[in-house]
């Protein structure tokens, strides 16, 4: 038996309205992840280069945390909600994130204080 799967026909001014959104989100994609490859091979140059640990942590943590917020606004497709269908996905996020941040800075503290 065949299954009733039903057919959408499109007029031709809604298949180019969505022939013109999929060519503008891929391209927003492209340069996403252009920049986190741009970012990683910064960071690796600045490791590579011999600099200063206290200089290159403070720098490669930056670019991290510009790459996570590329990430979960693009691959996520979180741009592409409303703020009403994301609002608590997106305040359970940030607020995992402010903790994160939080046990990482207490970690931080309590290892250079017993140094």
């Amino acid at each position: 038996m065949a299954h009733d799967t039903p057919t959408v026909t499109r007029t031709s001014a809604q298949h180019e309205y969505y022939k013109q959104n999929n060519k503008a989100t891929m391209q927003k994609q492209v340069v996403n992840f252009a920049i986190m490859i741009f970012l990683t091979l910064v960071a690796f140059s600045l490791v590579g280069a011999g600099f200063s640990a206290n200089l290159v942590l403070p720098i490669i943590l930056l670019m991290a945390g510009v790459q996570v917020v590329l990430q979960l606004y693009s691959f996520m497709h979180m741009e592409e909600k409303t703020a009403h269908e994301i609002g608590v996905v997106t305040m359970f996020m940030w607020t995992g994130m402010f903790f994160a941040f939080l046990m990482i800075l207490a970690f931080v503290t309590i290892i250079w204080w017993n140094l």
